[in-house]
C-alpha cells in the first residue's frame, strides 16, 4: 500500500558555548523527530458508469482543489507533532477498486499539494461498471489495516448512487476489519436527499459518522472541503 514519506533531516547548530568541535560536528545533522499519526483517512471516489467523463473531471479536480484549500490544510496540521495519513482510491463494481494515491503522511501544506498533483496526473481507473459500495468499504478497511498505529481510522465514501453489486454495505459493516473504522459518506446529485437516507441506513458506520451532500459534481469541491475539515480537525473535548 506504500509507506509514509520520510521527513527531511533537521540541521542543528554546529557548535555551542563549551562544546568541542567534534561534538558540534556530530550534532550538525540529526534526524527529524518522527510524527505520531492521529488519523488515517482513506478517500473513496465513485467511478462507476453513472459518473460520466465530465463529472469525473469535476470530481477529481474538485478533490484536488479541496486539498489545496488553506482551511483544509489548517485542519490537517492543527496538532503539532502529529500527522494525518491520507490515501485515495477509486471504486466501482465488486472487482473494481484501485489505489489512486498511496498512503502519504501529511505534515505540511506541500504534502497536500503533492497528493493533489498526483491525483490530477492519474488516469481514471474504471468507467463501465456497477456500484458496489460494500466492496469499496472492505477495500478501504484492508488499506487501513496497514495503519493500525493510528488511533482514528476513517473511510470517506463518495458516490452518486445506491449499491447494485457485490456484498451489501450492511454485510461489510459486520466484517471484523471494519470494527474500529468510521465510515462517512458524501452523496452527490439531484437524488442526494434520498441517497443520504440510504447512506445513513446502510453505509455510514462508527461513532460520529455522518453524511455530507453535494448538489452535483460541480458542487463536489465545496462539499469535500467541508467534509475534510469536519473529519480531520481536532475533536473538542467536553470539560467535566
Amino acid at each position: 500500500m506504500g509507506e509514509p514519506r520520510q521527513r527531511r533531516p533537521l540541521v542543528a547548530g554546529a557548535a555551542g558555548l563549551g562544546i568541542g568541535l567534534g561534538l558540534g560536528l556530530a550534532l550538525a545533522v540529526a534526524p527529524a523527530a518522527a510524527l505520531q499519526c492521529r488519523i488515517a483517512l482513506a478517500l473513496a471516489l465513485d467511478v462507476s458508469s453513472s459518473v460520466d467523463a465530465g463529472e469525473y473531471a469535476l470530481q477529481s479536480g474538485g478533490l484536488a482543489a479541496a486539498l489545496r484549500d488553506p482551511d483544509v490544510a489548517a485542519a490537517f496540521l492543527a496538532v503539532p507533532g502529529m500527522s494525518v495519513d491520507l490515501a485515495i482510491y477509486e471504486w466501482s463494481g465488486r472487482r473494481q477498486q484501485a489505489i489512486a494515491v498511496p498512503w502519504t503522511e501529511i505534515a505540511s501544506a506541500d504534502d497536500l499539494f503533492d497528493v493533489a498533483a498526483a491525483l490530477e496526473a492519474r488516469p481514471r481507473a474504471f468507467s463501465r461498471h456497477a456500484t458496489a459500495i460494500g466492496e469499496a468499504m472492505l477495500f478501504g478497511a484492508a488499506m487501513l489495516a496497514d495503519r493500525g498505529d493510528c488511533p482514528e481510522r476513517i473511510i470517506d465514501v463518495s458516490g452518486d448512487g445506491e449499491t447494485n453489486d457485490g456484498v451489501s454495505p450492511l454485510t461489510a459493516q459486520a466484517h471484523p476489519a471494519l470494527e474500529d473504522v468510521t465510515v462517512n459518506g458524501l452523496v452527490i446529485g439531484i437524488t442526494r436527499r434520498i441517497l443520504a437516507r440510504h447512506y445513513e441506513a446502510f453505509v455510514i458506520h462508527g461513532p460520529g459518522a455522518f453524511v455530507e451532500m453535494a448538489d452535483d459534481h460541480a458542487d463536489f469541491s465545496r462539499a469535500m472541503r467541508r467534509k475534510l475539515i469536519r473529519e480531520v480537525r481536532p475533536k473538542i473535548m467536553s470539560r467535566r
